[in-house]
């Protein structure tokens, strides 16, 4: 049955996929599926921490410390479930890497910042991450470093993430420093 799943997964994924004449679509692809890397938002969040104090210090640092725990999560499921990636040629970086596709860890950011940003009232941009979510996993599969079950899985693990992290949120507010969270002080005094 299992078998039966990911063959016929792996022919749909390969229907999706974007045929190297089509230039400009790959080329599209690729700009929304590198959107979604973790360096990129990383250093986007450390740069907004670093310039603000107040709310956005606060939610930078948070999503940022969602980012490395989701990295945490989903490296330990890929090495365990070491399911390889489609065979292809882009995405020589993330092939080398990390060569296991289950779950999407773009898939599993995408989503999980989404879910992070509406639970934290940042509604415009909560909206624009919700358009993003499907361009950027999608572009994974669209590209061949992903199937399509992958990105469904890490839909799923994201939003659970994304919820957790929001849950648990006062607790990392408690025992991380001053400085990382600074409006949280700031407001409780």
């Amino acid at each position: 049955m299992v078998n039966k799943i990911l063959q016929a997964d792996a022919a749909i994924s390969k229907k999706i996929r974007i045929p190297q004449e089509a230039r400009f679509w790959r080329t599209l692809a690729a700009f929304f599926a590198h959107s979604g890397d973790s360096w990129f938002w990383l250093s986007g969040l450390f740069f907004v921490w670093l310039l603000n104090r107040g709310e956005w210090h606060t939610h930078a640092a948070l999503l940022a410390a969602a980012i490395f725990i989701q990295a945490v999560l989903v490296l330990s499921i890929k090495f365990t479930v070491r399911r390889s990636r489609p065979a292809g040629e882009w995405g020589a970086i993330y092939r080398n890497t990390d060569p296991h596709s289950f779950p999407s860890g773009h898939a599993v950011r995408a989503i999980m910042l989404a879910v992070m940003c509406w639970g934290l009232g940042l509604k415009p941009l909560a909206t624009v991450l919700t358009l993003w979510v499907p361009l950027v996993s999608l572009a994974r599969v669209m590209l061949g470093v992903h199937y399509l079950i992958d990105v469904v899985a890490g839909w799923i693990l994201g939003i659970f993430i994304g919820l957790g992290i929001l849950a648990i949120q006062p607790l990392l507010f408690s025992i991380f420093p001053f400085n990382l969270f600074l409006s949280m002080h700031l407001l409780s005094d």
